[in-house]
């Protein structure tokens, strides 16, 4: 009698494993720096003076060239997997709607957190005008696996 529920288990368990060969991922932080006229988010190592900076930044839109998203993640499959890392920002509104961009870049899961950057610097960036919004989305191949939004958006 114990044997063949044991047998059940195993059959049941290893079935669930080969079930979950889709990617799984989380975007854990987005950090959305300004950046100076020379590209700079900081201007030393510290992240007091890099928040004081951000601050200036914030103050003073003439003295930016752009905006820079740090982006934590982390990912998992069960066989190696190329997915996209995407950055939606919606800016102040020109006519009837907000101005949109969008940053892409491909990314392997393998396992562990990774830290990527994505800028959106010169001509785009005044396109978009004042950011109102953004949006980072880890997208697979059977679509979005993990997504962190801005409250606005």
């Amino acid at each position: 009698m114990r044997r063949p529920a044991i047998f059940l288990l195993t059959f049941l368990l290893s079935g669930a494993a080969l079930s979950a060969s889709a990617a799984s991922g989380k975007v854990v932080k987005v950090l959305p720096h300004f950046l100076d006229l020379q590209g700079r988010h900081a201007l030393s190592p510290s992240l007091y003076d890099r928040d004081a900076y951000q601050a200036q930044l914030r103050k003073n839109p003439e003295k930016r060239s752009g905006v820079r998203f740090d982006i934590l993640w982390r990912g998992r499959s069960a066989k190696p997997e190329t997915v996209l890392l995407r950055v939606e920002v919606r800016g102040t509104a020109k006519g009837n709607l907000p101005s949109q961009a969008i940053l892409e870049i491909p990314v392997r899961i393998t396992g562990t957190s990774h830290w990527e950057q994505l800028a959106l610097v010169g001509e785009k960036y005044q396109a978009v005008g004042e950011i109102t919004a953004w949006r980072v989305t880890l997208v697979g191949s059977e679509g979005v696996i993990g997504e962190q939004k801005s409250f606005l958006w």
